[in-house]
């Protein structure tokens, strides 16, 4: 390390050279140690130096800070190992030092070879720091005068803080609005990238063809026509609109033309379109209880006054929701395959159901996330193509059956609506990618969409009965644990008394994902327990995460009920 030597603590802080003679500078003034090791920090700072002044001394410092009096800078640091570069670190401590008032306005800085041989930094470290808070209005250079902190800052009294830590002291923080606090309250399930042991939603990335997908992908990103390239019409790619109608007609009874559809940049952004579209603030909307979160946080974005409705073996109960909440504008439904519970629709409620939107000239959301697996005949046929008054607005996504990164999702409206759809689009931003969009429309049309779902149809059948029958032996004395006819999940309701909150929170420090289900309730729990899938978990790490999970339920909720 190297010694140096200053005048006095004033002098140093504010950044001013003196023309002291070296030898009185020796005498009268205390060490500073100045590390310039990597690693460590290099410091302008002063011990206490003697009170007493020649008057040449103090006739220097005079004239090199113009007379000026005030508070001067009290350190100046450098960390050669921080996380900033150097040239940062310097902006930000003299651009704090004239927000704090510690510098006062027109008071004449270092010259920049000077201060770089004090900090032991190179000069451009200090030029570029000094250019920066002169174009950011910090600091002014003239020639001939020097660089000087700009005069249109107030004076302040010493000891001034800034501006921004007296309003933190006397004004409470910043908040967002009521609506947004509703929103960010609404929370969904997340999870690390490397945790996916009972993921809800998640597929079996590890079966997707990603070799042809990646070619398709290279290929429509090398024949984009120019005119795509744009800003060309929202909604979606003629070519995917296309294939997407064709495929929705062909094997989920949809009646549609390709201009009805609209590709958005993923589920919830369809949601959150249609919401916003469909209601005005104030509305009223039921919502199956239980039900899915991100469609309670969509509808809160919209304005909508939330209505939890009932569900039971047949689905929403639509009577009870009709008699409690008759001025609803809108139902959000999740008819092929209740979430989370697992149940279908019955024939009878699905037509109360669009009974009553004709006649309350309301609208019916159908979510239709992952009905493409169903295990027992075919597929049922939408909600939507029972509807011959154009209230029911369809959703579908190719998260589940493809992998949720990709975020394409699309709704199908009634054709009096698809411009307005289309042109709200272009406001809200949530298009989906045009490369993606050429690519799916190809894997759609060459038939590799269809062979995939039929091979992990398969696929899932027999992991849910693999699934089911561990871990009705693994843990069955906590969960009851039924197979369904179709999904990717089963939500496993809890057969002793106990917290599914604590439960879930125990198995995510073993890394599992196992949303408890009073997390999907808006009013009062009617069920707890764990709501858990089996689609993206092979066997060969099933056995040993369902040890994990016993362990987390053993934790929380004691001996295996059935041992104790």
């Amino acid at each position: 390390m190297r010694r140096e030597c200053v005048d006095d603590e004033s002098a140093l802080a504010s950044l001013v050279p003196l023309p002291i003679d070296a030898s009185l500078a020796m005498r009268r003034c205390s060490t500073l140690t100045t590390a310039r090791s990597s690693g460590q920090s290099a410091h302008l700072r002063c011990d206490d130096a003697p009170r007493a002044r020649t008057d040449q001394v103090t006739q220097s410092r005079q004239e090199s800070r113009g007379g000026a009096r005030g508070l001067l800078l009290d350190a100046l640091c450098v960390e050669r190992a921080g996380r900033h570069p150097l040239h940062r670190q310097v902006y930000e401590a003299l651009r704090d030092a004239v927000l704090a008032g510690r510098v006062r306005p027109g008071t004449r800085l270092p010259s920049t070879r000077s201060l770089a041989s004090q900090l032991g930094v190179s000069r451009n470290t200090v030029i570029s720091a000094y250019e920066q808070l002169t174009s950011e209005g910090f600091l002014e250079s003239r020639a001939g005068a020097g660089t000087r902190v700009c005069a249109v800052f107030p004076e302040r009294p010493s000891g001034t803080p800034t501006r921004a830590l007296v309003r933190a002291r006397t004004t409470p923080p910043p908040t967002v609005s009521r609506r947004g606090a509703l929103i960010g309250a609404t929370l969904r399930p997340t999870s690390p990238a490397t945790a996916t042991a009972f993921q809800p939603g998640l597929p079996a990335l590890d079966q997707f063809p990603f070799a042809i997908w990646n070619r398709l992908l290279t290929r429509a990103a090398r024949q984009l026509d120019r005119a795509e390239l744009g800003y060309g019409a929202s909604g979606g790619l003629p070519a995917l609109r296309e294939t997407v109608a064709e495929y929705l007609t062909a094997s989920r009874g949809v009646r549609c033309r390709p201009s009805q559809v609209v590709v958005t940049g993923g589920a919830q952004a369809a949601l959150d379109l249609a919401t916003r579209m469909l209601l005005d603030p104030g509305d009223e909307a039921w919502l199956e209880e239980p039900g899915y979160s991100g469609a309670r946080g969509a509808l809160l974005a919209a304005g909508a006054r939330l209505r939890p409705v009932p569900v039971d073996d047949e689905g929403l109960d639509v009577e009870h929701a009709a008699a409690h909440f008759p001025r609803a504008r809108l139902a959000y439904v999740t008819p092929s395959y209740q979430f989370p519970c697992g149940v279908t629709m019955s024939l009878e409620r699905r037509l109360s159901l669009i009974d009553w939107a004709e006649r309350a000239g309301a609208w019916v959301i159908e979510d239709d996330y992952d009905s493409e697996y169903r295990y027992r005949g075919r597929p049922l046929n939408a909600l939507q193509g029972l509807d011959d008054g154009e209230r029911v607005v369809y959703l579908g996504t190719f998260s589940k059956t493809l992998f949720p990164a990709l975020r394409v999702a699309y709704l199908v409206v009634p054709e009096p609506l698809a411009d307005a759809f289309r042109n709200a689009l272009r406001i809200t931003g949530q298009d989906a990618s045009v490369p993606v969009q050429a690519a799916l429309a190809a894997f759609i049309g060459e038939g590799h969409f269809a062979a995939h779902v039929r091979r992990m149809r398969a696929l899932y059948a027999s992991r849910q009965r693999r699934f089911v029958e561990l871990a009705s032996a693994r843990v069955g004395d906590w969960l009851d644990i039924r197979p369904t006819d179709a999904g990717m999940q089963i939500a496993a309701t809890l057969r002793v008394a106990g917290d599914d909150r604590a439960v879930s929170a125990a198995a995510a420090r073993r890394g599992l994902v196992a949303p408890p289900l009073s997390g999907l309730h808006l009013g009062p729990v009617t069920r707890s327990g764990l709501f858990l899938g089996y689609a993206g978990i092979d066997d060969a790490r099933l056995e040993s995460s369902l040890e994990r999970l016993a362990d987390a339920l053993r934790e929380v909720l004691g001996a295996d009920p059935a041992h104790s």
